[in-house]
């Protein structure tokens, strides 16, 4: 797609870049089929109400019948959503995510006393059924952790009331969205060559990447301005979506929002604060590469916009997407045979949506219900960022491919462990990148590409994470959320993070307003430990050979079985120790002297 053009519609993208949903549901028509028949699974459930204490084979039946309702849920879900993500201005497919999401707020309304009533079973009394009913084995796992929720789980009629607001608590991410993707138009700028070209998502990505600075600067400037003249309403969304966290957490007796939804995955405080602290320690080597970066590029004054150029003058990459499916797959050749024929499997049989079209979701991600293949959404530009995004999104989906091999009541990995498998992927492709150079040109690009990859999601997102746990805190105070807070916070965390080098302009106060992952609460501290662990499993994997694959694989295949810490602990490595975010960071410093030096450059 040439850059002076207007995105294409949907119709225009041709088929075989266009993942295939139907392998979800052959029509729309099969889809309102099951949609229609969920109402008669509730029936059916609705009528346990009060008897899963009647002995182990009622609340195994129970249980099986809670599965079947879910599955059928995410699968209606999924595929409404994903289709309103190929085209967030169709409004067939707004209607139905619309439906489905209400349908969910019944399904949890309806299920809503089967928690209540597994609790008022003992322990003793729980364990006794797990040892006489078979069909029970598979809900071990889900039972003991249900029991560790009790001190914060409420009566039947107040967990089917909180149930039942759940369609309300999705409404300003679904603003959100409808504004993000679907409402807001970008000015039109002047690209390299004096062509007009309209900024989007997507293109304002390569926008920064440009190696003219008037580009960057005009890119910057007018995407800043479009969420400026909407920043009120933003704030507004995002402060309802603060205030939802915080309700939720009170609800169930959580002493904050953050402790409520680390509480999920069984993830101390400290293994959060210990984030923060570590990297906070660490930032004089950021301050160093911001340094460097202002040395290379030649400037007076470092900006915000000179943030994502390559550092590389005369190595523009440019990866056709069938060079980078084959790139991806060499790069993953250590993880064993049976990785890579599924993984070639995905890449030819309908699980990747390529490129960008008017009105379809930014950014990338990988979904997909239980009982069909994984999915990925990309809007793919040619990039390096790009190559890369596309291993992480995979590592993503073949995680899921794994995960999908438990019981459906286990498949579900943590969002905490979700990151690892993503970020091996990225760290194998770098190696096997590094490997391949044929000069030091090619290196210095690579190792620019890793030091952006490493800032952008442990530096970055540890500051999203800070940012946070200070704008939860803010509400949990009593105090107001408008844009002059927090623009304000988030100016400081940009000036505390990059340091006395870096020109912190304005218009980047308002980057908190365009940022998805705020409304999906502390999810971004995620990606920082997941890019530490990966760092350490990766390298397990490049040394050991197949006992750590082994190890990799079991984690894989472990889904939701067990807590994210034990999982990774088994894999090889301890998050709740500060260690491997600290070797992490070594690691960014080692490349930042290699940089350098390939540059000939001495930094002070």
């Amino acid at each position: 797609m040439q850059p002076t053009k207007a995105l294409p519609n949907r119709s225009e993208i041709a088929a075989s870049a266009k993942w295939r949903l139907e392998d979800i549901y052959a029509s729309d028509d099969a889809w309102e089929r099951d949609f229609q028949a969920l109402p008669a699974l509730l029936q059916e459930i609705a009528a346990w109400q009060g008897r899963i204490t009647e002995g182990a084979a009622a609340l195994a039946t129970v249980l099986e019948l809670h599965d079947r309702i879910n599955l059928a849920l995410d699968r209606l879900f999924t595929y409404g959503r994903m289709r309103r993500d190929e085209d967030n201005a169709n409004a067939t497919y707004q209607a139905m995510t619309e439906r489905v999401m209400a349908l969910g707020t019944v399904v949890a309304g309806k299920t809503a006393f089967l928690v209540p009533e597994i609790l008022t079973l003992s322990e003793v009394q729980l364990q006794a059924w797990l040892d006489q009913e078979p069909r029970l084995q598979v809900y071990r796992f889900f039972l003991q952790d249900t029991l560790r929720q009790k001190p914060h789980v409420l009566s039947r009629e107040e967990e089917a009331l909180l149930a039942q607001a759940g369609d309300l608590a999705q409404v300003p991410s679904h603003v959100f969205t409808m504004l993000n993707n679907a409402d807001l138009r970008f000015p039109v700028i002047r690209d390299e060559q004096g062509h007009e070209v309209e900024i989007t998502h997507g293109r304002f990505v390569r926008f920064m990447e440009s190696r003219d600075r008037r580009v960057r600067r005009d890119a910057f400037a007018g995407f800043y301005q479009t969420y400026g003249s909407v920043q009120n309403t933003l704030a507004a969304t995002l402060g309802a979506v603060i205030k939802r966290d915080i309700f939720y957490a009170r609800a169930r007796k959580h002493p904050s929002a953050l402790e409520a939804s680390l509480f999920a995955d069984q993830v101390p405080l400290a293994v959060y604060d210990n984030l923060i602290a570590t990297i906070r320690a660490g930032l004089p080597v950021l301050h160093r590469y911001v340094r460097l970066r202002k040395q290379l590029l030649g400037v007076d004054e470092l900006h915000m916009y000179d943030l994502y150029v390559p550092l590389t003058k005369d190595m523009d990459w440019h990866v056709p997407y069938e060079e980078a499916v084959a790139m991806v797959q060499e790069s993953l050749r250590p993880l064993g045979e049976e990785y890579g024929r599924v993984l070639a499997e995905g890449f030819q049989s309908g699980w990747v949506d390529v490129y960008e079209n008017r009105g379809k979701t930014s950014g990338a991600y990988s979904w997909g219900p239980y009982g069909t293949h994984p999915f990925v959404l990309m809007n793919y530009q040619g990039t390096l960022d790009d190559v890369f995004t596309l291993a992480h999104e995979m590592g993503h989906a073949m995680h899921s491919y794994y995960a999908h091999q438990q019981p459906y009541v286990n498949s579900q990995y943590s969002i905490f462990a979700a990151e690892v498998a993503s970020t091996v992927n990225e760290t194998l492709l770098m190696h096997y990148l590094l490997k391949t150079v044929k000069d030091d040109r090619q290196r210095a690009s690579l190792v620019n590409h890793y030091l952006e990859q490493f800032r952008g999601t442990v530096f970055r997102q540890t500051m999203f994470a800070e940012f946070e746990k200070a704008v939860h805190a803010h509400v949990e105070a009593g105090q107001a959320v408008t844009p002059p807070t927090l623009g304000a916070q988030y100016r400081q965390l940009n000036q505390d993070y990059y340091g006395p080098d870096m020109v912190v302009d304005e218009p980047i106060a308002l980057e908190w307003s365009r940022i998805p992952h705020f409304y999906s609460n502390f999810y971004v501290y995620k990606y920082a430990t997941g890019f530490s662990a990966a760092t350490s499993l990766a390298q397990q994997i490049l040394e050991q050979g197949e006992p750590a694959v082994a190890r990799y694989l079991a984690f894989l295949r472990s889904g939701g079985s067990d807590y994210p810490l034990e999982q990774l602990q088994a894999a090889g490595v301890d998050m709740t120790s500060p260690e491997p975010i600290a070797q992490s960071l070594q690691v960014f410093a080692t490349h930042v002297e290699e940089l350098a030096r390939l540059n000939r450059l001495t930094l002070t």
